[in-house]
């Protein structure tokens, strides 16, 4: 979801478009009930590796979730590769992943040695391998290691749509790494596994629009990455039917009202933006699943930072102040960030030592947060506005 600064982001083996019920709460940024599910799906069936590796893809997202990753990854999807922080996950849950991705490999391989043509037993070790790459990169910052699980992942899943090239599901780990091979810097395609392979942004956009058009368990991730890549590549209106279409399926999940924010504040449509997040305000006031517990500072660091950007500093000031009362509730992206964006509104408006204050309060609480360390940096040199923003 993230799902894509670009997270290097890997389907896993999900539902069909008739969503099960544990990736219907996953889908819905309902992790635990998800994980209880998964491991009932194990427990009901411990020979099989799908169930492992929707365990690893609900702990790894749970963590993302807790950090604030998913928020950061999806509403703000249009940072560079290879840019974020770490997220921290406690030895416990990373010893979790860690079993739950062995096993899944150990039974894919066990399968393909009692019968080398099984194409799900290779699909589902791509899927194994993908989601290896996802937790090396988000968690274990081991970027090198992270692009080499990813392109083993893509082989693996090209041996199951050469075996049967209707399989569109197969053919999402191949687009989005066309894609993300095809935006890395020169320097990194010189790894020696990807020598002789340059990527291609374009032609992987194309497939993944196939997949999110034809597919079936993966068609959401297809959506979901579509909805994240249309903005880095500022094609922001093709993103707006994905995600209604997403949020029509998937009411619970408040993201994609932030995303459809960010998407209506690109393109200009301040009104349309602000008419989303009324609807959450109202959804939060009447208890709906899914806004009852969401902390009512990420939506109002979603408006504040959108009037921010519309150069309506007072009203950006005024939510932003909010998001700072309340930086217990949230996560330390969505505090941090409040922060930051708070004293970036005061610089521009001439307010040199409040703005000094509230950088201070970023660099205090998480120094080596992405706005911890930008913030460090307006101490001494004021912020000013690029004029292309």
């Amino acid at each position: 979801m993230n799902l894509l600064r670009l997270a290097i982001l890997v389907p896993c083996v999900l539902t069909a478009q008739t969503v099960s019920p544990g990736f219907d709460h996953f889908y819905s940024l309902e992790y635990e009930p998800a994980i209880a599910i998964f491991e009932k799906e194990i427990s009901a069936r411990p020979s099989e590796p799908a169930g492992y590796n929707h365990l690893a893809q609900a702990i790894l997202y749970r963590e993302m979730d807790r950090a604030g990753a998913l928020e950061s990854e999806l509403v703000t999807g249009n940072n560079p590769f290879l840019s974020r922080g770490k997220i921290v996950a406690s030895p416990a849950e990373q010893k979790r992943f860690d079993e739950a991705i062995a096993k899944a490999i150990a039974l894919s391989e066990a399968r393909l040695s009692a019968n080398p043509k099984d194409v799900d037993a290779v699909y589902l070790l791509s899927v194994a391998h993908g989601l290896q790459a996802n937790y090396n990169f988000l968690v274990r910052k081991l970027w090198r290691d992270s692009l080499k699980e990813f392109t083993l992942s893509r082989k693996l899943s090209m041996q199951v749509t050469q075996a049967d090239p209707k399989r569109v599901d197969a053919y999402l780990v191949q687009g989005v790494h066309d894609y993300i091979v095809g935006s890395l810097p020169f320097t990194w395609k010189l790894l020696g596994f990807l020598i002789g392979f340059r990527g291609d942004k374009d032609g992987g956009l194309r497939t993944v629009e196939m997949v999110a058009a034809k597919g079936d368990k993966n068609k959401f991730d297809a959506m979901i990455a579509l909805a994240v890549a249309y903005r880095r590549e500022r094609q922001t209106e093709k993103a707006i039917p994905l995600l209604t279409e997403l949020i029509r399926i998937f009411p619970r999940n408040y993201l994609f009202r932030l995303e459809l924010v960010q998407m209506y504040g690109d393109l200009g449509q301040k009104d349309d933006a602000l008419a989303v997040l009324a609807r959450m305000d109202q959804l939060k006031r009447d208890g709906a699943p899914g806004y009852k517990t969401l902390p009512a500072g990420k939506i109002q660091y979603a408006r504040g930072n959108l009037l921010f950007w519309y150069r309506e500093y007072p009203g950006a000031i005024e939510n932003l102040l909010k998001v700072t009362a309340a930086t217990v509730t949230l996560d330390v992206n969505t505090a941090m960030n409040g922060w930051m964006r708070l004293g970036q509104a005061y610089d521009l408006l001439g307010k040199r030592s409040q703005a000094v204050a509230a950088y201070q309060q970023a660099v205090n609480a998480a120094p080596e947060s992405d706005a911890g360390r930008e913030s460090k940096r307006y101490l001494n040199s004021p912020y000013r506005r690029p004029a292309s923003l």
